[in-house]
């Protein structure tokens, strides 16, 4: 496909025959700039993890550069992201539809510390209070917060214990406050505890490469 350039993160392999460029794990704004200037894609596809996907999609958030379509290459079967976007991840099937796939807006989840969510975000042993736009979530201690994007926005999950039923919400956005706690945002742990956290969705879409 012309206008395609695989970004092959943090020593993740290139399909053969696909122009490539070779980036860190979790590249930032100068690697994927420097990309984008060189090659002027109209199709990224990202081989890498849920981190290095999370990455690339926020440089393409903070340039303005929406634009480009998004493919994704997740790196083993463990990916938040494919499994909530349903995206394959057996290698020729996850290459055909990341090559051949049309790409589709979908909704983008961004945060208040000017990050991404493109798998899953969570609190461990929270204890405070969270609405998904107007329904309350949590009130209280639970052991796992959870949110995901989807098709209709960021969707939370909230397990307060075995025996306890999982309490479950969509919306636009999710708005947390509680005992300082660390969020996990795509398997990476924010730098620092917060007392407070939003995920919502965007205003513009994410043009995602899907089946």
């Amino acid at each position: 496909m012309d206008g395609l350039i695989v970004l092959a993160c943090g020593g993740a392999g290139a399909p053969p025959g696909l122009a490539h460029v070779d980036l860190p794990a979790r590249p930032d704004d100068d690697a994927v700039g420097e990309v984008l200037a060189d090659h002027d894609p109209a199709r990224v596809v990202v081989a890498g993890g849920d981190a290095d996907l999370a990455a690339v999609v926020r440089h393409l958030l903070r340039t303005e550069r929406l634009d480009v379509e998004v493919g994704y290459l997740a790196a083993g079967r463990g990916s938040d992201a494919a499994a909530a976007w349903g995206l394959p991840t057996k290698a020729a099937a996850a290459v055909k539809v990341a090559v051949q796939g049309r790409a589709e807006r979908v909704p983008l989840i961004r945060d208040d510390s000017g990050g991404v969510l493109v798998g899953r975000g969570e609190l461990r042993d929270v204890e405070g209070e969270a609405y998904c736009d107007t329904t309350l979530v949590l009130r209280g201690r639970a052991w796992q917060l959870m949110a995901t994007p989807g098709t209709e926005g960021v969707s939370v999950a909230v397990r307060s214990g075995w025996a306890q039923p999982t309490r479950r919400a969509t919306g636009r956005a999710l708005q947390i406050g509680c005992e300082p706690n660390t969020v996990v945002l795509d398997g990476v742990q924010h730098p620092q505890p917060v007392k407070r956290w939003t995920w919502y969705r965007h205003t513009a879409d994410l043009l995602l490469v899907r089946p």
